[in-house]
């Protein structure tokens, strides 16, 4: 038997033992006898999809190799926003489109089609949000699995009395039962919006206009039941019949006067509701929109409060107008970096494990480059993390002086700060940038060892961590081997203390 060409043979799948070694040489001369002089162009692979060729390797291949998720997290799945935004398009239509059809003459002869195929499309879309993602979703509520029953009822067939009644709007008006979805599209798409407030300011004013909406094909409603023209009250029935009525509801709710008187008790009745229900619609509204617009800037309003309170109380105490303006640039730089004034107050609400979740990804890849914690158990380092406390320094001000007593040591988070010594303390023995230490030699000192031995001050605004004494004894009472690590480091910086004393009396002497 002929060997066959490597580049169009099959996968051969061969157990293991000698024969494995006989194929494998088999295919070996073969790949010698039948490889040219001059190398063929190798055939590219492509799998045909209906009419189209597709490359196995690209794109379209692993969306066609996409399998469906047994099960779906509607909190973290970003493709389950994306489709619950498509059935709330879908039902937004039915909410905005069934009055309209029911009112006004849009719906004819000759655009039925248009219509039927847009409302079979919502359905089509419901019919797969029910047995694709609803059966995948594992909400429990008091121990007991929710069944959407609201969404099986929105899709009850009415529809077939179009055969007894003729093409009406109004009997596709279960598919309105479908709203727990657009709720839950709301409340999804708010936890993944850096601005929410934005979003929630656009549905607050949808609802308003929706209100007009459903006014709109009301008016409109009535005037054809009377006869468009009939009286001064009702609409003419020129123009855009939709404009002048969505005008005439706007003119009503909003009460802004100038509407001609109505002549009869019909037209009576239904301007008193509008008035009592525009007051009320109109009131619930800019409340709304005063609670919106109060969260989205409730922390700047706190700033501010802050602020306004420490400004007023340096002016009482007459406190000098230098120490004043300084205070107040470290409340507007620390507010613009950070956009809160103090990061624990935030951190102190959420359990102690996602605190420490926070923690390591926003500050494990700096603290771990520390080369005094070189070393040490992981664990302590995370334990660390959460005893670290963030401060903003202002250029100039002193971090620590020397021969203050040390208890605390500082990393770097961002910004640079200087050491400095010699006559007047004007002489820079170096300056550390991101992700440098100082002060460890404080905080490891044992005895009367622990004294600042260099002035540092900020150079330019500087975000330090700060770790205190006390809690980095309490973390390495669990953590004996890096007790052990910091036991020696601390030799080391021992020795470096008393060089760098020696070479600052040099200085000044």
């Amino acid at each position: 038997m002929a060997p066959t060409k490597a580049s169009t043979s099959a996968p051969t799948v061969t157990a293991p033992g000698p024969s494995s070694n006989t194929v494998k040489e088999t295919e070996a001369e073969g790949e010698a006898q039948d490889t040219p002089a001059e190398k063929e162009p190798k055939e590219e692979k492509y799998s045909r999809v209906l009419c189209f060729k597709v490359n196995p390797q690209s794109r379209m291949s692993h969306l066609l190799q996409y399998r469906f998720p047994a099960s779906i997290d509607p909190f973290t799945n970003l493709v389950y926003v994306l489709w619950l935004f498509f059935v709330t398009l879908a039902w937004n239509w039915n909410l905005w489109m069934i009055p309209v059809r029911w009112a006004f003459p849009f719906q004819t002869r000759d655009n039925i089609h248009l219509w039927l195929m847009t409302d079979y499309l919502c359905d089509t879309i419901y019919i797969m949000d029910i047995l694709l993602f609803q059966p995948r979703m594992q909400f429990i509520r008091g121990g007991d699995i929710v069944v959407c029953e609201l969404d099986v009822a929105s899709l009850l067939p009415l529809e077939l009395f179009y055969f007894i009644t003729g093409i009406n709007p109004l009997l596709r008006c279960p598919r309105l039962l479908k709203i727990m979805s657009f709720f839950e599209f709301n409340m999804r798409l708010e936890a993944i919006l850096t601005k929410a407030y934005v979003y929630r300011v656009i549905r607050t004013t949808t609802y308003l206009l929706y209100s007009l909406h459903c006014n709109a094909c009301l008016y409109y409603w009535i005037s054809a039941n009377q006869g468009l023209g009939s009286t001064h009250w009702v609409y003419s029935g020129e123009g855009n019949a939709y404009i002048r009525c969505y005008y005439f509801a706007v003119k009503t709710l909003i009460t802004i006067g100038g509407l001609p008187d109505p002549t009869n008790l019909k037209e009576i009745i239904f301007q008193l509701v509008n008035y009592f229900v525009g007051v009320f619609a109109f009131s619930i509204m800019i409340g709304q929109m005063r609670d919106v617009v109060g969260a989205a800037t409730a922390d700047q309003t706190h700033y501010r409060s802050c602020m306004d309170s420490t400004v007023k109380y340096m002016g009482s105490n007459r406190i000098p107008k230098d120490v004043q303006n300084r205070v107040k640039t470290w409340y507007n730089y620390t507010w613009q970096s950070q956009g809160m004034l103090d990061e624990q107050e935030l951190l102190v609400q959420l359990p102690d494990k996602m605190r420490l979740d926070i923690a390591v990804d926003v500050n494990y890849s700096i603290v771990s480059k520390v080369p005094l914690f070189e070393g040490c158990d992981r664990q302590m380092i995370y334990d660390m993390l959460k005893r670290l406390k963030s401060v903003v320094y202002l250029p100039g001000d002193y971090v620590c002086k020397k021969d203050e007593v040390g208890r605390e040591m500082y990393i770097i988070k961002s910004g640079e700060v200087q050491v400095v010594g010699g006559p007047g303390g004007k002489i820079v023995f170096a300056t550390l940038k991101a992700g440098a230490v100082f002060g460890e030699i404080s905080l490891l000192a044992v005895g009367g060892g622990n004294r600042r031995t260099a002035n540092v001050i900020a150079h330019g605004f500087a975000n330090l961590f700060i770790l205190e004494k006390k809690g980095l004894n309490e973390i390495l009472v669990h953590y004996p081997e890096s007790q052990k690590v910091l036991r020696k480091k601390r030799r080391v910086c021992c020795a470096c203390l008393r060089l760098f004393r020696t070479l600052d009396e040099i200085l000044v002497n």
